[in-house]
C-alpha cells in the first residue's frame, strides 16, 4: 500500500514536491517502508552516496534535527508505542513510549536493512526493521526535511492542529492487515 505525507502548512518545503511511502507486509520479512521524496534531491541535507547503508551500531538521538524518516507502531486501542527514527546515512533510533509522549526508554533495536537510491530528482529510502506487527496495528509515517540553506519542512500521514507533531494519536492512519502470503 503507498500513502502520501502532507507537508505541514506552517512549514511549506521549497525543494519536495512529495513524499510517498510504500508499505509492505510480509510473514518472511515483517514490514518495509520505502519513503521516496520527488524533488530538488540536491536542495536537500543527504549524504552523497547511495546503496545500502552501512547501519550504525547503536541508537542515536536527536536525529529529528535533521533529515529524518519516521515510523511509529501502536496496537488498536493502546496508549503506548514504538517511534523508529531512520537517518539517510545509517543512523537510527528506537524509542517506547507508556503514552502520549511518555517517555519509557530507548530500545536498542536495529533495523535489519537500510538501502537508499537517489536520483537528481528523487530519493529513496527502503528500510526492513525486521518488526512482525499484529493485524490490526496502528501506524503513524512521518518525514523531516532540511534543506542545504537550513530551512526545515515537516510531513505526516496527517496534521492535528498546532504545530507539528508526529507523537499525536490522530496521526495513525494506517492500519495493518495481514500480510500476503508469499
Amino acid at each position: 500500500m503507498c500513502r502520501e505525507l502532507i507537508c505541514h502548512p506552517d512549514t511549506p518545503a521549497r525543494a519536495v514536491r512529495s513524499i510517498v511511502v510504500q508499505v509492505e507486509l510480509s510473514f518472511d520479512d515483517g514490514f518495509a517502508l520505502n519513503f521516496v521524496v520527488d524533488g530538488e534531491i540536491g536542495a536537500i541535507v543527504l549524504p552523497r552516496g547511495e546503496g545500502e547503508l552501512v547501519i550504525a551500531d547503536s541508537g542515536a538521538d536527536g536525529l529529528w534535527q535533521s533529515t529524518c524518516f519516521e515510523a511509529f507502531l501502536t496496537e488498536e486501542g493502546q496508549p503506548d508505542y514504538t517511534e523508529f527514527n531512520y537517518a539517510p546515512d545509517g543512523r537510527w533510533a528506537c524509542y517506547q513510549f507508556d503514552d502520549y509522549r511518555s517517555l519509557l526508554r530507548a530500545d536498542q533495536l536495529a533495523p535489519w536493512r537500510m538501502e537508499a537510491e537517489r536520483s537528481a530528482d528523487s530519493y529513496a529510502l527502503r528500510i526492513e526493521p525486521g518488526i512482525f506487527p499484529d493485524k490490526g496495528s496502528k501506524l503513524a509515517l512521518s518525514a523531516v526535511i532540511e534543506e542545504v540553506d537550513g530551512a526545515k519542512s515537516y510531513w505526516a500521514l496527517c496534521h492535528p492542529p498546532g504545530k507539528p507533531d508526529f507523537h499525536h494519536p490522530d496521526c495513525f492512519r494506517v492500519t495493518l492487515g495481514a500480510p500476503d502470503a508469499a
